[in-house]
């Protein structure tokens, strides 16, 4: 990830690409414990196609939440993805620093 993404403000580019006609869907940080290293209320907009701003963990599990997300544009339904060293998605997704991550994944629009 470059420090481009890091500070470029996730909210303000899905008022863009909402103004560009996409359809978005948002995930946000709700709840960490441990080591995860993204703060709740972290931000990953990601459009139809996959393209995405912001971070949810650090790179450790936006893969996973982009693929989720893309489900949530297509459905209209919301989606709560939880991922930690605990989980049976750990060692797909990175998290094994020992943190746990709940993230909600919405349709924007």
């Amino acid at each position: 990830m470059s420090i481009d993404t890091v500070l470029r403000d996730p909210l303000a580019i899905a008022e863009s690409w909402q103004a560009e006609g996409r359809s978005l869907a948002i995930a946000t940080v709700i709840e960490t414990w441990g080591s995860a290293p993204r703060p709740v209320g972290s931000h990953l907009v990601i459009d139809s196609e996959g393209n995405f701003e912001g971070s949810v963990s650090g790179g450790c599990v936006e893969g996973a939440v982009i693929t989720d997300a893309l489900d949530v544009i297509e459905s209209g339904t919301p989606k709560m993805l939880e991922f930690g060293v605990a989980d049976e998605t750990a060692w797909r997704v990175g998290l094994s620093c020992g943190g746990r991550i709940r993230v909600l994944v919405e349709r924007l629009g």
